[in-house]
């Protein structure tokens, strides 16, 4: 039986807690055994992307020491895996952690990726018949670059019709920090998001990345835009009948 680590990002401990659930029992399911550290903590993109290197370069330098065994990683958002998997690369490079953070970040996968390229699974589709469509994550798109695998567990749904968005690689507004710092065109790109989203005539919106589900559902709860949102690993749990 092959083992991971599975590294369940803050939003999936603070507000996603059942679809960390859903995400290792979607593991379990194809004979992996999952260890989880009940020590594991941020990875330090927020403070990255706040400018505080030194401060993030300890919770990285955490997290090597936390996960040292020789085991694959994996995460469920491709923002966190841009993060662990390139930007680590980039905070230690010339200094004398750099050959372990090469061997660390190597060991990283967003799970889709691990789901459709090393696992290569195949799921009988248990749901009802059902239109969706998908909203990319912009580190999952550029920097992860992990789309394709999660789309590709989707079209081997038998009953899910993906269809996509017009201008799915514009960003939601979230963006962490951004959202904060820059309300007003974050509540203008969120805006767009959901104009495209209604447009496409679907049952429900499916993405990878916790925080621009929280950005969506929550602009249009406040809209009064009636669709459903899940996160991709709730909704595989759920065509699969393991929650």
């Amino acid at each position: 039986m092959s083992k991971v680590y599975f590294f369940a990002t803050c939003l999936g401990g603070v507000a996603y807690a059942d679809t960390c659930l859903n995400a290792i029992q979607l593991l379990q399911k194809e004979g992996v055994e999952v260890i989880f550290k009940k020590d594991q903590t941020c990875c330090g993109q927020p403070s990255y992307n706040s400018g505080y290197y030194k401060e993030t370069k300890k919770i990285a330098l955490y997290n090597l020491n936390l996960l040292n065994s020789d085991y694959p990683i994996i995460v469920p958002s491709g923002s966190c895996v841009g993060m662990m998997r390139a930007d680590y690369l980039e905070l230690f490079k010339g200094t004398q952690y750099e050959d372990d953070f090469i061997q660390f970040s190597s060991r990283i996968y967003e799970l889709s990726e691990y789901l459709d390229k090393v696992l290569n699974v195949r799921y009988h589709d248990l749901g009802n018949p059902i239109k969706i469509t998908w909203h990319s994550n912009c580190h999952a798109l550029r920097v992860s670059k992990c789309i394709e695998s999660a789309k590709n567990l989707l079209k081997r749904l038998s009953n899910v019709e993906l269809i996509e968005l017009e201008r799915e690689e514009e960003c939601c507004g979230f963006g962490g920090t951004f959202s904060v710092k820059e309300p007003e065109i974050s509540r203008a790109m969120v805006h767009e998001k959901i104009a495209d989203i209604k447009s496409r005539n679907i049952d429900c919106l499916v993405s990878a990345d916790a925080g621009c589900l929280l950005n969506i559902s929550g602009a249009m709860a406040k809209i009064g835009v009636n669709i459903d949102s899940i996160h991709l690993y709730d909704f595989l749990a759920k065509r699969v009948g393991i929650a």
